[in-house]
């Protein structure tokens, strides 16, 4: 044991990273309402440090949640104490970390011949240095576009995929979560696939000669740095703390804030912040600039992780939007094209009922703006490794995952509105 703890503490000491040896994430199912307040009362309790990766709901529905060693004990006397089951998801968190450490200094290496490897995790700089590399190799289609800067002045960087002529559009974007590696991972895989489909596949050709597509693989860039160098369980935007007033909070939280939704909290503090405002944050107020500039985006969607759900709105009402039926109908198809690679299952619904009622999700705000087919995915797994999904995973999520994107966008090109 003191061998694994060293080593842990010597991979962060080399990478700068906060380490987390020997915390467990737990799965944790309250059998009843009475538990479920229980589990909402051990989560305001600041002092146990708990980190939950799948959110508390109602009873009956599983709850993922990281301790920290330091308190593993106290929190399993609570969870016995009151008859809560749980069991260990993943033994020791910082194993995990440790190889997916290693796993990108092999590929690294291996890289410095020059070759791209879509099936390992990137700097943001390698990210860029890749999309600047599709633009060169395709001229005549790929271009990109800066949208604004991030709260720490670093690019947000679009591709945008055109044949020429002013079309309407579909905007893509994932990493609005720092920790959510996979998304990043997945929409750069997406940008090469539909560069280099394009002329080959009937489908990706079809539709870019009637539509554009608008692909922002890191919408939180100053997040997914601080992830990346200092504590991989970051989810927020950025680091920074003024005072008393935490500012390191959530960037898709002001998307719609102003419906005060039981999912936004009005704690500074909270991974669910609402904000000041709505769009109060830079980089949510780009992305609402850009879409509200361009006018004629008819399909937003947005990648996340983790737990195999493709949602459209609402979240944050629990009634039916007008066109439910045929979001509905879209998601469905799209759920068993994913599933027909892999087998991989997903959950398909409104985010108020898949999930629960929560303010602040970026598709609520594009679809009562106006674009009907507004979807969100959260990619795999469900609950085996959460936020670590293993390099060897990237390629199947991506190659799953953009049979689903492709037949919400086959739909939103024969469906024009």
């Amino acid at each position: 044991m003191k061998s694994i703890l060293f080593f842990g503490v010597l991979i962060g000491y080399i990478f700068c990273q906060e380490t987390f040896v020997g915390d467990q994430v737990l799965e944790i199912t309250p059998r009843n309402e009475e538990q479920v307040k229980n589990l909402r009362q051990l989560e305001t309790e600041a002092h146990f440090q708990i980190d939950f990766w799948r959110p508390l709901t109602t009873a009956g529905e599983k709850v993922h949640v990281r301790i920290p060693f330091s308190r593993l004990q106290a929190v399993k006397i609570f969870l016995e104490s009151h008859g809560i089951p749980y069991s260990i998801m993943i033994e020791d968190v910082q194993v995990l970390l440790d190889k997916e450490n290693e796993e990108m200094r092999f590929h690294q290496r291996r890289e410095r011949s020059g070759t791209f490897n879509f099936g390992t995790y990137h700097t943001l700089e390698e990210i860029f240095q890749e999309m600047d590399n599709l633009a060169e190799q395709y001229p005549d289609l790929v271009s990109q576009l800066q949208i604004g800067y991030s709260f720490e002045k670093r690019p947000m960087n679009v591709l945008k995929f055109s044949t020429g002529g002013n079309k309407s559009a579909i905007w893509l974007d994932a990493g609005i979560h720092a920790r959510e590696w996979v998304t990043q991972a997945t929409a750069l895989w997406t940008a090469n696939q539909i560069a280099s489909d394009y002329g080959k596949d009937p489908s990706i050709t079809a539709l870019l000669d009637t539509m554009d597509i608008f692909l922002l693989p890191v919408t939180n860039p100053d997040g997914y740095v601080f992830s990346y160098t200092k504590n991989r369980m970051w989810r927020k935007t950025r680091s920074t703390v003024s005072g008393s007033l935490c500012v390191g909070v959530d960037p898709n939280r002001n998307w719609d804030a102003g419906f005060g939704g039981p999912g936004a909290s009005s704690n500074p503090c909270s991974d669910s912040y609402h904000g000041p405002s709505a769009n109060s944050e830079v980089e949510v107020k780009s992305i609402v600039d850009f879409i509200k500039n361009h006018g004629e985006i008819k399909a937003f969607i947005t990648l996340h992780s983790y737990s195999q759900l493709l949602m459209y709105p609402y979240g944050y009402k629990c009634t039916s939007s007008d066109d439910f039926s045929e979001l509905n109908k879209v998601a469905e198809i799209a759920a068993e094209s994913v599933a027909s690679l892999y087998g991989t299952k997903y959950k398909v619904g409104p985010i108020c009922s898949v999930i629960y009622q929560a303010s602040g999700g970026s598709i609520d705000w594009s679809y009562d703006y106006g674009i009907k087919y507004s979807f969100a995915f959260e990619l795999r797994d469900t609950g085996h490794y959460g936020f670590l999904l293993p390099a060897n995973q990237i390629l199947p999520t991506a190659e799953e995952t953009w049979k689903g994107l492709q037949k919400i966008m086959e739909h939103v090109r024969d469906h024009p509105y």
